[in-house]
């Protein structure tokens, strides 16, 4: 073998990288994006109303209720299987609504970097 850089261990070859210190650095600045992706998610909504408006659910997009309203005239006992069924309607339409948001927020941070998992 002849002098100078010594080879890796079972002929394993370093990758070649130009500048491994810039990717670690666009990868800090993803995480820092993506943490400003999460705060400005908790600023935006969405609202789902069903029943002809007779329940609305407001969620942000960190799918954190804000606000759930029931019109009176909705609040009937001999009808309470038909308003539970609004309510679960609602709310799981504004879970998807929500989550639907940050995949969209997100994904246009991480869309480009070709990393399974992120996109």
């Amino acid at each position: 073998m002849a002098k100078g850089k010594p080879r890796p261990a079972y002929g394993l070859r370093r990758p070649a990288t130009s500048n491994p210190g810039g990717m670690l650095g666009q990868f800090q600045k993803l995480q820092e994006d993506m943490a400003r992706a999460q705060e400005k998610l908790a600023d935006e909504t969405v609202e789902v109303t069903v029943g002809g408006g007779a329940i609305k659910a407001v969620m942000n997009g960190q799918q954190k209720l804000l606000s759930f309203t029931i019109a009176p005239e909705v609040i009937d006992p001999d009808e309470v299987e038909m308003l539970q069924d609004m309510i679960l309607a609602a709310v799981n339409e504004a879970v998807e609504r929500s989550q639907g948001l940050a995949a969209d927020r997100m994904g246009s941070l991480t869309g480009s970097l070709n990393v399974p998992g992120l996109t």
